[in-house]
């Protein structure tokens, strides 16, 4: 793992172009990606349905990045690659790198939107992934650091899922306002 990491972020500082896009996704993107889902969710037909996808992406971040993550990195330290490697990274971190809190998030926010947009889903699941290669890429996350983020945001949004489902089966048998 350590030579393919090391072979990852010896990519940055070697063109300014790569650089900045490395950055923009890394740091800037996910901004957007959170935006979109904002409008995902007001895109919805009726205010239950929106309050209810509303209540299920917030439930699912809490738990994946919010409890779990945090609860993980108290316990388990795991040291950034710039900090072991002795590299400046493209952008700036501290803490705990494993897991990811960034991959934890945004393969929440995926697995969320997938029940309720699954086209959507799709494309979040591929910015996430781009999300956390980015940031793998600037230096500040080890591999495993967004394979276990990824599994973190995915458990806990599967997991906020189950609890919902009862909700969003009851309705959809409720006739519109």
């Amino acid at each position: 793992m350590g030579s393919v990491a090391s072979w990852m972020f010896g990519f940055s500082h070697q063109n300014v172009l790569l650089d900045d896009l490395i950055i923009f996704v890394a740091q800037y993107f996910p901004y957007m990606l959170g935006a979109g889902a904002l409008f995902l969710i007001f895109r919805e037909f009726g205010w239950r349905r929106r309050l209810l996808f509303l209540s299920e992406l917030l439930l699912a971040l809490i738990i994946s990045r919010g409890l779990v993550t945090e609860f993980i990195q108290f316990f388990y330290h795991q040291t950034r690659p710039f900090e072991v490697l002795g590299f400046t990274p493209l952008i700036g971190e501290a803490g705990s790198s494993f897991p990811s809190g960034h991959a934890a998030f945004f393969f929440a926010l995926a697995t969320t939107i997938i029940f309720w947009n699954r086209s959507w889903g799709v494309w979040y699941f591929f910015f996430a992934f781009l999300n956390g290669l980015a940031r793998v890429f600037a230096g500040v996350h080890w591999p495993l650091d967004i394979v276990g983020g990824a599994a973190v945001g995915i458990a806990g949004a599967l997991f906020i899922h189950w609890l919902v489902t009862p909700y969003a089966e009851k309705l959809k048998t409720q006739p519109s306002p």
